[in-house]
């Protein structure tokens, strides 16, 4: 994710409809510093695969970087955490904001279309 400056009175857009071309779409509207990435990993992962069992692997990454990615102020908060945690000299503590980071990840992928 890059970093970008929170933005008090932004307004989150919504999340788009669960699947790749929407999320893409989302992505190229409201958090293009992410479109390379994803991009990039579309081609690696799924290319012209006539495999599709990585997609659903695939659309959960990228769902929960763009819901982060969409809310500025989530966005700088998370990556407040992974420079604080980079920056530790205490592995504990480090950890810590690595969980807290990791929480807030896990807790995007309930974040329904719409929402």
């Amino acid at each position: 994710m890059a970093a970008h400056a929170a933005e008090p009175d932004a307004v989150v857009p919504p999340m788009p409809e669960r699947t790749p071309n929407a999320l893409r779409r989302a992505i190229a509207e409201n958090a293009p510093q992410l479109l390379p990435d994803f991009d990039a990993h579309w081609k690696r992962a799924i290319g012209d695969a006539y495999n599709l069992a990585p997609v659903p692997a695939f659309l959960a990454r990228w769902w929960c970087e763009y819901a982060i990615a969409r809310d500025p102020q989530l966005d700088a908060h998370v990556i407040e955490l992974q420079h604080r945690a980079a920056e530790s000299t205490d592995s504990a503590e480090a950890n810590a904001l690595l969980d807290e980071v990791a929480k807030i990840r896990y807790s995007m992928r309930n974040v329904e279309p719409g929402e």
